[in-house]
């Protein structure tokens, strides 16, 4: 039998109840905290699950968009006053950086996005939308809630933290690039590492899956207007059909992927809008069209690119049609490849194993859905998984970006407990670093 040296903590959270929570910490024989499995516990007992979830009810009933996350960024500010969290605020306009530690090095971040959708929520429940026109169809809401959670954890454990763990609650993640914007902020300057999570619907709950190196594709948008000559529809050799020009784009664009692209390189495009005309005998002067294109690579994404607009362009041409092409590339920059360090993935299926369970802990493949959190890899190591939060007691479960999407609200205690678990255990891990900046060492942020 292993030997363990048992240290007691009595640790006092603050929740809606007045009881003390009592944890036992255990230290083995080479004196690592056994932290890890005991997370999971803590985030389901007690009323820190009741907790959660009421700030995930309160967030869901006031969705706001992307760089709109006022009242969102204020509820977590006061959640993180009453625990005694400092921050930084504004970062980015509504984002909020909080920091749990010693305020030096190592450095560790976990990441939740805030922001919700333009949609209309189609789900009959108490706390169902109140904004009209916007909803928590991805799951926002739910990670905010579970961040908070492992940063209420965390703080009772901030003594025995040996670093800082970073806290970033992040705007914009929907298309508005809030990751790369934090980036250029220097949010993360001297941080080592950043974990992030979404949650999966279709995932088993208590299970989370993932893969080193590529995991979600990296996407842009794109819009095309191609203008010919209005008329009636009677006399089309009287105009130029812009219908026609688009239709014939459409399925030529088809073909960089069927034709141009490597059966092993996986892309996609997709022409997801189309819009022109406004009556049955009239040829309109112009149609609009786009879509989103995807690929794993840099080198495959930005010539995906360029054959878009050489296609768009070429064939408008051959029906005698002009073309303009845009990419929102300010408005909606290009989300890279999300990459998953290396070894963060055997760190992450160490932990996670330690938290759940080392059955609960799946490989997954590639997905071509993406997320700005691949900002963060690009300048530092970072790892994103899936959380599993399936109900198979309410029948078949709705994908992200549905208006009948639904959180299963059991897995706020799974996301809380593997946040505090990645975090606190690379800091335990992990030697303090400084990092050379200008010339001048610095070890806090």
């Amino acid at each position: 039998m292993e030997l363990f040296n048992w240290v007691s903590l009595i640790l006092v959270i603050s929740l809606l109840g007045p009881a003390p929570i009592v944890v036992a910490s255990s230290i083995n024989s080479d004196g690592k905290p056994q932290i890890a499995s005991r997370f999971l516990n803590l985030a389901k007992k007690h009323d820190l699950f009741d907790w959660m979830v009421g700030i995930r009810r309160k967030l869901h009933e006031n969705p706001e968009l992307g760089y709109e996350e006022f009242e969102t960024s204020k509820l977590i500010r006061a959640e993180l006053d009453n625990l005694g969290i400092t921050y930084k605020h504004p970062v980015v306009v509504t984002g909020v950086i909080g920091f749990i530690g010693t305020g030096k090095p190592p450095f560790v971040a976990i990441r939740a996005d805030m922001d919700a959708l333009p949609m209309q929520e189609m789900v009959e429940w108490k706390h169902k939308s109140k904004v009209p026109g916007k909803m928590h169809a991805c799951g926002h809401d739910a990670h905010v809630a579970m961040l908070l959670g492992a940063a209420k954890i965390l703080k009772e454990l901030e003594k025995e933290l040996q670093g800082t763990v970073v806290l970033v609650f992040q705007p914009a993640e929907e298309g508005g690039g809030g990751a790369h914007r934090l980036v250029e902020a220097g949010a993360l300057e001297n941080v080592n590492a950043i974990f992030g999570l979404h949650v999966d619907s279709k995932l088993p709950i208590g299970e989370v899956a993932s893969r080193s190196g590529p995991l979600l594709a990296g996407s842009g948008f794109f819009e095309a207007v191609i203008s010919g000559k209005g008329g009636h529809a009677a006399l089309p050799q009287h105009s130029i059909d812009p219908i026609l020009a688009a239709s014939n784009v459409i399925v030529s664009l088809q073909h960089l992927v069927s034709r141009e692209a490597d059966p092993l390189d996986s892309q996609v495009v997709t022409v997801a809008k189309f819009q022109g005309g406004g009556a049955f005998n009239v040829i309109p002067d112009s149609v609009t069209i786009g879509g989103t294109f995807r690929a794993f690579t840099k080198k495959s994404f930005y010539q995906l690119k360029q054959r878009i607009e050489e296609v768009i362009k070429g064939q408008a041409s051959v029906q005698r049609c002009k073309a303009s092409v845009s990419f929102f590339e300010n408005e909606k920059p290009f989300f890279p490849p999300t990459v998953n360090h290396e070894s963060l993935h055997d760190y992450f299926k160490r932990v996670a194993g330690e938290t759940l369970g080392s059955h609960k802990v799946k490989e997954m493949q590639p997905l071509m859905g993406s997320e700005d959190f691949s900002f963060y890899q690009e300048v530092i190591p970072g790892y994103f998984f899936f959380l599993g939060m399936k109900n198979t007691s309410v029948g078949k479960p709705e994908s992200a970006h549905s208006p009948h999407f639904y959180i299963n609200e059991e897995a706020l205690s799974y996301g809380a407990a593997l946040h505090a678990s990645l975090a606190s255990t690379y800091l335990s891990e992990f030697h303090p670093k400084t990092t050379l900046i200008g010339g001048e060492l610095h070890d806090e942020l």
